[in-house]
């Protein structure tokens, strides 16, 4: 039986290392694509070294990025080396590298060097600036994007220095919109023919998801201010705490105001009496509002809160521990998280895709590979390499 998955028959040579480019080819092998993962023989991707924390010697920074994929350890600096990543990339749909500029032209491994060798080739590009930018030179990294995007400059609590968020946000925004792109370009080779260059600037994917933020400053001159948990717009949508933990509402229009007046805290005249019966009224006296909201949330439970606020139609919900979220009945219900078989690990948690297809689902997970772990096979399956011409290349330290 055919596999049916979005991407099956769709072959990745991925010499992206790290977060952004790793994660974008993950998303593609959940979708059925095969991965190729061309790493360095002796040190392979940057992030299995970033450890501790570790299972089975493996960094979880690495693990996190890289299940469905195949590694292949190639020194492509080498002629030898970059003649097999030539004949790999034959064979391939897409090419996905982070490396800065210049790095993959002075080894003619740069689109303008592969596209008329592989005009079918779709080559994305993923980098700090973007290629045709002024800092097109420069390295960059998560935070240092969340800082120069202006995203920083909101976010934490007034008066205190600007935050950045913990996760590494722009990487993962960035990984979402390269893996559209090289969908798009997919697409369009199904009728054209040819392949083309994607040119993913992290800086442009930070500015990009600014959104309604954005679009207040462009449209309105309107420069935001840091709010904490609070959000500008409406009120109350914040963290409160309650007599046993903190929990998060958001009530965004009249409707829901309502609802949480007449539902959540039994004070229904609030509803038609000034100053709090206009969204101005209310976002104008936010302070007198919230600090009304948090005495009246601190007398009972969270439990007893968060079973009103479900019974009572209006958005909210505890604000959990990481260990609260990964173990709720809600994210086993969905299927979020799987356990694989890894070789020195053994039972490996992970946490799955979530993309849900009827007709197409997505894979079922395979273990983050080991450092050339699929080195033998992709050659001799893909290039009709023996045996002895393998061993003849990782004497070399071409392979490994």
């Amino acid at each position: 039986m055919a596999d049916n998955r979005p991407l099956a028959g769709i072959r990745v040579v991925d010499l992206s290392r790290v977060y952004a480019g790793p994660l974008c080819t993950m998303q593609m092998s959940d979708m059925g694509a095969e991965i190729i993962k061309v790493e360095h023989p002796k040190t392979g991707d940057d992030t299995r070294s970033m450890r501790p924390p570790e299972a089975g010697g493996e960094a979880t920074f690495y693990l996190a990025a890289n299940r469905n994929k195949r590694s292949l350890g190639l020194d492509f600096t080498k002629p030898a080396g970059a003649e097999i990543f030539h004949d790999l990339a034959i064979k391939c749909d897409v090419l996905v590298e982070n490396y800065r500029k210049g790095v993959m032209s002075r080894r003619d491994l740069d689109y303008e060097s592969l596209k008329e060798r592989h005009p079918h080739l779709i080559y994305c590009s993923i980098s700090a600036y973007g290629r045709s930018s002024p800092l097109a030179d420069l390295p960059g990294y998560d935070p240092i994007l969340q800082a120069e995007s202006g995203m920083m400059s909101f976010s934490g609590q007034p008066g205190q220095d600007p935050l950045r968020h913990p996760l590494s946000i722009i990487d993962t925004y960035t990984s979402l919109f390269a893996t559209q792109a090289i969908m798009g370009a997919i697409l369009t080779r199904q009728r054209t023919g040819r392949g083309q260059f994607i040119d993913i600037a992290l800086y442009d994917c930070a500015l990009a998801v600014l959104s309604d933020i954005g679009s207040a400053y462009l449209v309105a001159g309107e420069e935001p201010i840091q709010r904490g948990n609070s959000r500008g717009s409406s009120v109350p949508n914040g963290m409160f705490h309650t007599a046993t933990g903190p929990i998060y509402i958001a009530v965004g229009n009249p409707r829901l105001w309502k609802l949480f007046c007449e539902n959540v805290i039994d004070q229904p005249d609030m509803v038609t009496e000034p100053p709090y019966n206009t969204r101005e009224g209310r976002i104008k006296n936010r302070e007198a509002l919230s600090a009304f909201i948090a005495e009246i949330l601190l007398q009972e439970p969270r439990d007893y809160w968060l079973e009103k606020i479900i019974k009572g139609g209006v958005p909210g919900g505890a604000v959990r521990t990481l260990a609260e979220a990964l173990n709720a009945p809600e994210t086993k219900a969905r299927g979020m998280i799987s356990t694989v078989q890894h070789p020195t690990i053994g039972d490996l948690r992970m946490i799955g895709s979530p993309l849900r297809f009827s007709e197409t689902p997505v894979v079922d997970p395979v273990a983050p590979p080991l450092l050339g772990e699929h080195t033998d096979a992709v050659l001799s399956e893909i290039l009709d390499m023996d045996a002895d011409d393998i061993a003849k290349l990782r004497d070399a330290e071409i392979v490994r």
